[in-house]
């Protein structure tokens, strides 16, 4: 058994109560990485001369594009499970939404965004992508309050404790499992601190990044923490043996690597620079 693993345990998913309505740790946290999310975001476009307003309209689109993808994604590779349960489809604030998902959804709404408004894809995706693993790291916690994204069994002094009814079958006979939200959330972190540098450096060095470059970082960092933390959960997203959620991050890996190439080695534009 883990020394400190006594402390560390979910307190319950419910934040309050009014009455008849609960109000979820989960949709709290999403909210909140909403609102930071938009605040930082506006600031980082007024030192790339964009609109901030345009951002707060963007957050908009971003948000009813990816939640429901973000859902929609996980249902599917889920469906023996929802299938007989339509109605648990839609219930977002028991958890359940795929952050690949969630990614696919705001890139297409914002190619969309960028289209009508004339607009850069590129630099509108790189002042949001300090929100965004910021906003991933923040959510993160939703999985702790609800039991739920752990990791296998350990004996380590950090090992969360988790209720027998959250277990899976295999492993109803263990108590701590590795908190894997934890990893992710603290990798995040780092990756919102290796972003929001690399941002300002750009600026001091008038603009010697070159735009797109963060999405980039981004796909690269955020993956390389996805793909080590994803082998130790028990819960992953699966197609045969193997685990969705690393196969996409291997993907967007590469994707990253060759999208520095591009901009850096081949130094060829990017497509969807609808401002030209």
């Amino acid at each position: 058994m883990s020394l400190l693993a006594f402390r560390f345990q979910s307190p319950g998913p419910i934040l309050f109560e009014l009455g008849p309505v609960a109000v979820r740790w989960y949709g709290f946290l999403i909210a909140m990485a909403v609102i930071i999310g938009l605040f930082i975001a506006q600031n980082l476009a007024k030192r790339k001369n964009i609109d901030p307003e345009m951002i707060g309209d963007l957050v908009l689109w971003l948000v009813i594009g990816a939640l429901p993808c973000a859902r929609i994604y996980y249902v599917l590779f889920e469906w023996e499970r929802y299938a007989g349960r339509p109605g648990d489809m839609i219930a977002i604030w028991q958890g359940g939404i795929a952050i690949h998902g969630a990614i696919i959804g705001g890139t297409l709404a914002t190619v969309i965004f960028a289209r009508i408004k004339k607009q850069s894809f590129w630099g509108l995706m790189d002042v949001v992508m300090p929100s965004l693993i910021l906003g991933q790291a923040i959510g993160r916690w939703g999985n702790f309050f609800n039991s739920e994204a752990f990791g296998v069994p350990t004996d380590l002094p950090w090992g969360l404790y988790i209720p027998p009814h959250r277990r899976p079958m295999e492993f109803l006979t263990f108590e701590y499992f590795h908190p894997t939200f934890l990893y992710e959330s603290v990798w995040n972190l780092m990756v919102f601190v290796l972003l929001m540098a690399l941002f300002f450096w750009g600026l001091r060095r008038k603009n010697n990044l070159k735009t797109g470059t963060l999405v980039f970082v981004y796909l690269i960092t955020y993956s390389l923490g996805r793909v080590w933390i994803e082998g130790f959960r028990t819960d992953s997203l699966m197609v045969g043996d193997w685990r969705v959620a690393q196969i996409i991050s291997v993907s967007a890996i590469a994707l990253g690597l060759f999208g520095l190439f591009w901009l850096y080695i081949a130094k060829r534009p990017l497509p969807f620079n609808f401002d030209q």
